[in-house]
């Protein structure tokens, strides 16, 4: 059966003209499965026409994925239109290591990524930096700039190249401190201002379920001299299963009332609806507080994001349609 939900279901204020709408970006992963490739390149073909701003793509713990990584982000830079950031970490490879990835990327075409300090490899109780390797996703940073400004001065061409398509660089924050290091949000702040400092263009906050959190640490952050963009990351509350399995991953555990209200739906339909209001009416209280834009956690799935998009009104579109949206 399809359920339709009318415009005023949901409080989504006026946003700005289109040059200046908030920004919209989605994550995605490399696939495991020759399934999993197939259904992924529908699902970037349906957030294609949402027109984001760019997509993230996701690289393992000890670069597991690095390959698939890289033939993921080359894919949907030279047959789509959408603008890939590639993910990159310094976990368990030496600095030169580290190097020749960037440089793999950079030869692709590859102008932009989130430079993450990354998980401990599988097995692994803690993270332990390579001997020769670097320790933090400042570091990181501070390479990529590096590597980009030798390439530029082996080069005219290259350096041409960089004028016009600077490199950018962005970084991750976390509104309830990371979970992964044991760290507060004041940990995060000091760690997110060394990183604008070793020249991160902007941030990608991790999940949270309040928007409380998000706006805490971006007040925080710019008291404490930070003045790069914070883009809240939004994962769309529509799989109690899967929120469980994020909140033990990231520490981020999502609210008991949330869960109970999605677990008490019988039929899937009503749930995802339920879902993607809730999820809609946190977008819009960040974006409310100041957010610069979205950047959505797909889990490689589109509709749930394309959902969330139009019930907030950011899915691209000239202006807010005001008809009623099907949300099956």
């Amino acid at each position: 059966m399809t359920m339709t939900v009318a415009r005023d279901e949901v409080q989504a204020p006026q946003r700005p003209t289109p040059a200046d709408r908030p920004t919209v970006s989605f994550e995605l992963f490399p696939p495991r499965s020759e399934d999993g490739a197939n259904r992924l390149v529908a699902t970037i073909a349906a957030l294609e026409s949402a027109r984001p701003d760019f997509v993230s793509v996701t690289y393992g713990a000890s670069g597991r994925t690095r390959q698939t990584t890289r033939r993921l982000v080359a894919q949907i830079l030279h047959t789509t239109s959408l603008t890939p950031i590639a993910h990159l970490t310094c976990v368990d490879n030496s600095r030169d290591e580290t190097v020749a990835i960037i440089e793999e990327f950079l030869d692709e075409g590859v102008r932009s990524f989130l430079a993450l300090r990354g998980d401990p490899p599988a097995g692994a109780t803690d993270w332990q930096p390579h001997p020769a390797g670097l320790r933090t996703s400042a570091e990181l940073v501070t390479l990529l700039r590096e590597v980009e400004a030798a390439r530029c001065a082996r080069s005219q061409a290259q350096a041409v190249r960089g004028l016009v398509k600077p490199l950018s660089v962005a970084v991750a924050a976390f509104p309830r401190g990371n979970h992964a290091t044991g760290g507060t949000r004041a940990d995060d702040v000091a760690a997110l201002l060394s990183k604008q400092q070793a020249g991160a263009d902007f941030a990608i906050t991790q999940v949270f379920w309040d928007a409380p959190s998000y706006l805490a640490l971006v007040g925080e952050a710019r008291a404490a001299g930070v003045t790069i963009p914070i883009i809240p990351g939004i994962l769309p509350a529509t799989d109690p299963d899967r929120l469980v399995r994020v909140g033990r991953l990231t520490g981020v555990t999502p609210p008991d009332d949330l869960l109970a209200r999605l677990t008490g739906y019988d039929d899937p339909t009503a749930r995802h609806r339920a879902g993607v209001r809730v999820t809609a009416d946190l977008v819009n209280a960040v974006l409310d507080g100041g957010a610069p834009g979205i950047h959505v956690y797909t889990f490689n799935q589109h509709r749930a994001a394309l959902d969330l998009l139009d019930l907030t009104h950011l899915g691209g579109a000239p202006a807010p349609r005001t008809e009623p949206k099907d949300l099956v």
